[in-house]
């Protein structure tokens, strides 16, 4: 068999089975489609685990296994991205119905389904050719569209139920997304994934276009950099608040009664929301807030909450007036000041160059290209911030939690303003960090010379 290095997107046509016979490989559609079955199968058992468990420790009083089993099936669906339209008979005497849609997604759940079509991705990159990668891909979203319709149809009750057009669709997007992640991974890149080398079409461009190219594609990963900074100081803000309103969340745990098995499911389903709720801190530190309920308003400088369900996180959520809530907005503006001195270290500031050349007065050029750098950074950070609070936000069904996260336009405001005046003071205390930093590496190395 010949040798076939890993990663080099090279397909051994005949292959060996274990009686060493030449055989026919298995198609590339095919090899998708199983690996696709695959791959809902295991995510399937994994969330039958904490709902047997549940089951089989009396949680469904009378109900038989097959609610357990169209439970596990809905929240299938919910961890794909798929809403849930729900049902809840208000009043016995009246018979009052109050229906509403669950769209709240458990992001830390649905990294599940995408890690594993990443591995998948990367095994079908392996046995595939640059330009036949696309029929495993296509066989492997055939048959996970066909899956999520399947499930779709017959988890569906009277109570809860989803769209077969979105049980059928919505899937596809974290795996599609994992499948071509890993894909990538595995061929070291987009050029040999895709087969156009990306290198050769931009060298055919003009030097102005690929100065232009090179300073937008800064800027924006300048703005990708503060958003991740930002959300992993949210994450930490959010697990010291966890930690200092630790008795609260152990109060409401004791009240539940749920048992162990009950508290581990609900453990379960609240971890799932932790991204949901880093990207709900991370606005709330931005100074726009968030809500939990319609009327509501989680901010740092004051909060306003009604009455709320007895989940234990929320006896996380901080309430009333804040002293010390004006100090979370420092945090994106630090965001921001790391961006600034990231771009100045990437070296691709081409339009302080031209500036430069068209203005002969130093300060005023550098003082209008940091500006425009600031406002650009600044502008793409809030894009990136309105797309995760978007993402992160939803409805829990009806009455006053059909309004739950922060507002895409307002964090995208409040971020990028805050984000913008941290790149503008990033970039322009970066040369003097950099001559520091050089400094202190210079006299690291210097070593005196001592005579004998």
């Amino acid at each position: 068999m010949p040798d076939v290095k890993r990663g080099s997107m090279d397909l051994v046509k005949l292959t060996r089975g274990q009686s060493g016979q030449h055989g026919i490989p298995m198609p590339l559609w095919l090899q998708g489609a199983l690996e696709s079955a695959q791959l809902a199968i295991i995510v399937a058992l994994l969330v039958m685990v904490p709902v047997g468990a549940v089951y089989f420790s009396g949680g469904f009083g009378n109900q038989g296994f097959d609610a357990a089993a169209r439970l596990a099936g809905q929240a299938w669906l919910l961890i794909h991205a798929v809403p849930l339209q729900v049902e809840v008979l208000t009043g016995a005497s009246s018979g009052d119905i109050q229906s509403g849609l669950l769209s709240l997604i458990p992001y830390g759940l649905t990294l599940i389904p995408f890690l594993f079509a990443w591995r998948a991705g990367r095994r079908l990159a392996r046995a595939s050719y640059a330009d036949q990668l696309w029929q495993a891909l296509l066989g492997a979203l055939a048959v996970y569209a066909a899956l999520g319709l399947a499930t779709g149809y017959i988890c569906s009750t009277a109570n809860v139920s989803a769209s077969l057009a979105a049980a059928t669709l919505i899937p596809l997007l974290p795996i599609g997304l994992g499948l071509v992640v890993g894909a990538r991974r595995e061929a070291g890149s987009w050029g040999r994934l895709i087969g156009v080398d990306a290198v050769a079409w931009m060298a055919k461009s003009s030097q102005y276009s690929r100065w232009t190219g090179s300073y937008v594609w800064s800027a924006l990963r300048a703005a990708f950099l503060a958003i991740v900074v930002l959300l992993a100081a949210s994450a930490l803000l959010f697990a010291v608040n966890l930690a200092v309103h630790w008795a609260d969340v152990v109060s409401v745990y004791e009240g539940l009664k749920a048992g162990p098995m009950g508290s581990a499911a609900l453990t379960l389903a609240q971890l799932g929301y932790f991204p949901n709720l880093a990207v709900w801190t991370m606005a709330w530190s931005s100074g726009s807030g968030f809500a939990f309920g319609v009327g509501s308003s989680i901010g740092p400088l004051g909060t306003v909450v009604p009455p709320v369900p007895a989940i234990p996180l929320l006896g996380a959520l901080p309430v009333g007036q804040l002293s010390w809530g004006v100090l979370a907005l420092i945090l994106p503006v630090l965001a921001g000041v790391l961006a600034g001195w990231w771009f100045l270290r990437e070296g691709e500031n081409h339009f302080d160059e031209w500036l430069a050349i068209k203005v002969p007065q130093r300060w005023i050029s550098a003082s209008l290209s940091t500006l425009g750098l600031g406002l650009l950074v600044g502008a793409c950070a809030g894009v990136f911030g309105a797309v995760m609070a978007w993402l992160s936000s939803g409805s829990a069904g009806f009455g006053r939690l059909t309004n739950l996260g922060p507002d895409p336009l307002t964090t995208a405001a409040w971020l990028a303003c805050e984000v913008a005046i941290g790149v503008v003071l990033g970039h322009a205390v970066a040369p003097w960090l950099e001559g520091a930093r050089q400094r202190s590496s210079l006299d690291e190395d210097f070593e005196p010379f001592e005579e004998s």
